[in-house]
């Protein structure tokens, strides 16, 4: 730690000390709720069926920024700070050594009083992981020249034998609310239908090919959401799901478990997918399976499919990536819905960085449209309601470059007692507003199981 202080006084500028060590076996969920503080910031993402669970919380570092090039100074935010950072322990163990947590919006920019901004990245003061058997604890501080030696490493000693030996005795029970008081379509009975409407008929005009639309509903509890205990229902019954809670430091939790990865980067490979097309699940085995061969053979599921990948081909090409890909799509099945699914993965040229992918990425066609630079803009003229974080992308960066992406789906926003939660539909030639309602349906009413213990 001498060195640190040293090296921030030679410096003359403040350190970024993150210091890594292997502890036993810890669920970072578990963790997240014995220290959970309503007005800290977090960051929560498990994927059970990848075998990883990472947890973050408090900032030591943030950064804010909107605007359609805000990708672009999150990567030079990242790059600054790792300019200034001094890493020790085993950073070769997957999820040790500092890592940067991001969550941006749907839009370049958020609405004046959205509960987050359009953009927001953070290292967390601590940090807790799993993957597979093992488990890493991340200590990060600051430190400046001014910052007195034995005060920093008393704090990182007494952080790490914590993470050596938690006790998850202090953790309060953690309860989803009962069924919903109240629940309030934002816009109105009917508004989802005449967007759809309205949206058919830009196609008709060849406005755009495909346009994604969404509906929020305002569910009203008499008693407040935790959003850790929501996310632990999201966990165990998503297991193929990232199941995330994000949450803003200021009581509000945006949390979901969406099925959609946008991107990760790992050893010079990046991994996207296109997931487009849905269908119900069936009650019966033989039920299932023929709607699931419904999916596979509609035209109007497997347009919608085929505009995503060309999509993600188009976003990509300026930096030289090959794309490789099945030639047909597989069945993603959930646990109430299925979905057309292609995994696309690539080898990543030289120099190019996983938020580079990101801001092309994102928007996808899979909740914007398509073409991108006309489906977008209409979308806010056609949906009541800011989006948000909803479709939004949230992940994270490490220090070596890699890092993973997800779609912020099957989402929704909590504070107190009320939650906003959004659904949405893919619209091309061929949709019926009716049906496309029904879809959106189907996918509130398990958002809603989730969200309470209805």
């Amino acid at each position: 730690m001498g060195d640190c202080a040293e090296r921030a006084r030679g410096a003359g500028r403040p350190q970024l000390v993150s210091i890594s060590v292997a502890v036993e076996s810890l669920d970072p969920l578990a963790v997240l709720e014995s220290i959970f503080e309503e007005h800290e910031p977090h960051f929560y993402i498990e994927r059970p069926s990848s075998g990883f669970a990472v947890a973050g919380a408090e900032a030591v570092l943030s950064f804010e920024v909107h605007g359609p090039s805000r990708f672009a100074a999150a990567k030079e935010f990242v790059a600054q700070t790792l300019a200034q950072t001094i890493a020790v322990g085993p950073l070769d163990e997957t999820f040790a050594g500092p890592h940067f947590f991001v969550a941006a919006g749907f839009a370049d920019e958020a609405a004046p009083d959205a509960a987050f901004p359009a953009l927001r990245v953070f290292v967390p003061r601590w940090q807790v992981s799993r993957r597979g058997d093992g488990s890493v604890a991340v200590a990060n501080l600051v430190v400046t020249p001014e910052l007195p030696l034995d005060l920093v490493t008393a704090k990182v000693a007494k952080a790490h034998a914590k993470f050596r030996s938690f006790d998850y005795s202090s953790a309060r029970n953690r309860e989803r609310p009962s069924a919903p008081k109240r629940i309030e379509e934002i816009g109105g009975a009917g508004a989802y239908q005449r967007a759809v409407a309205a949206g058919l008929a830009g196609i008709a005009r060849g406005d755009y090919q495909k346009i994604v639309l969404a509906r929020a509903q305002r569910l009203t509890t008499a008693e407040p959401f935790h959003p850790l205990g929501v996310l632990n229902h999201l966990r165990q019954r998503y297991p193929g799901c990232y199941a995330f809670s994000v949450a803003n430091g200021r009581g509000q939790s945006f949390i979901g478990a969406s099925p959609e990865r946008l991107v990760r980067v790992a050893e010079g490979r990046m991994h996207t997918e296109a997931l487009a097309g849905s269908a119900p699940r069936g009650k019966s085995a033989s039920e299932d399976a023929a709607l699931a061969r419904a999916l596979a053979q509609d035209d109007k599921e497997l347009r919608e499919h085929r505009f995503v990948i060309a999509a993600i081909g188009r976003r990509l090409a300026d930096l030289g990536i090959q794309l490789e890909h099945a030639a047909t799509p597989r069945l993603l099945g959930l646990a109430n819905v299925q979905h057309l699914h292609t995994p696309i993965s690539a080898t990543l040229p030289a120099g190019v960085h996983i938020l580079d992918l990101v801001a092309r990425l994102h928007p996808t066609p899979a909740v914007g449209g398509t073409p991108r630079e006309r489906a977008v803009p209409a979308i806010a003229q056609l949906e009541p309601f800011a989006r948000g974080l909803y479709a939004g992308t949230s992940g994270w960066v490490d220090h070596r470059g890699g890092g993973e992406f997800f779609v912020g789906l099957r989402s929704a926003l909590v504070d107190g007692c009320t939650a906003t939660a959004y659904a949405g539909a893919g619209i091309v030639a061929g949709s019926d507003p009716e049906k496309e309602f029904a879809e959106t349906e189907l996918k509130f009413k398990a958002l809603i199981e989730a969200l309470t213990d209805a």
